[in-house]
């Protein structure tokens, strides 16, 4: 499949998307948003992809943001839907997928940039990455999940706090606020994340994906997360990983996952 604005390639079980955009410090523009749905619906079809990671091209920027351009001339009936197909398109479609992925944030994520990297299910961040939801500088609001995922990965009180001032904050400040789990030199960021997704995917891929759907089920309204566990953990029974998994332990031996 041939992309303009992202490149995707694969190499043992990990698919990497780079967004490919860096004179524009790889913004999001519409055809970046339907690419990345393009290639996340086939990452997550694809048999011979294990997981995904998801980074920006360049030394400068994960994403900057959206491209602003685009929003100038919206109408309050245009905004709302953006915001509805964009969610749907991308966002959603990465932190409900089947398989994990992983940002590695390597320099600015801000604005939509910061609320992509959020969608992921774990971030890796470099020493130089600076991280921000600017939107209310532009009389807006975070309009792709920002809003929501900042709150459940920071809090109430520190979301607030950099949704409202639009400040930057490092990727220690990051660290320690649990937005990202890790930080690396900027020249270490992919090896890290390659270390973390084999790791990862070296575990019963259908487990992987009932883990992610259990604890995403906790953060959805009107869902009760703990008897999605329960259901989940049943399934697992099921499995012929289970069988593998079990018998691999009680042989003392490498279990040889094969996602049935």
């Amino acid at each position: 499949m041939e992309f303009e604005n992202i490149i995707v390639t694969t190499q043992n079980r990990i698919q990497y998307i780079t967004i490919n955009r860096e004179s524009k410090l790889n913004a999001l523009n519409k055809f970046t948003i339907c690419e990345l749905h393009e290639a996340f619906v086939d990452a997550f079809n694809n048999p011979d992809v294990g997981g995904i990671i998801l980074t920006g091209a360049g030394p400068k920027a994960f994403v900057a943001g959206a491209d602003i351009s685009e929003f100038a001339d919206l109408s309050l009936e245009e905004g709302t839907a953006l915001a509805r197909e964009n969610q749907k398109l991308v966002f959603d479609l990465i932190a409900n997928g089947s398989k994990p992925v992983i940002a590695a944030i390597n320099g600015f994520a801000l604005g939509g940039g910061l609320e992509l990297a959020m969608a992921c299910h774990i971030r890796i961040a470099s020493d130089n990455a600076k991280m921000g939801l600017p939107e209310v500088t532009l009389g807006l609001i975070p309009g792709y999940g920002g809003t929501q995922r900042l709150t459940q990965l920071v809090g109430k009180g520190k979301a607030m706090e950099m949704i409202l001032t639009a400040d930057m904050i490092t990727a220690e400040d990051a660290l320690q606020y649990g937005l990202v789990t890790h930080v690396t030199a900027t020249e270490e960021l992919l090896a890290k994340a390659e270390e973390l997704m084999i790791k990862i995917i070296s575990r019963a891929p259908l487990a992987l994906a009932a883990a992610i759907r259990s604890v995403n089920a906790g953060l959805t309204d009107g869902v009760n997360g703990y008897e999605t566990e329960i259901a989940e953990f049943g399934k697992c029974f099921g499995t012929d990983d289970f069988k593998e998994g079990v018998a691999a332990f009680l042989g003392k031996r490498k279990a040889e996952f094969k996602g049935k």
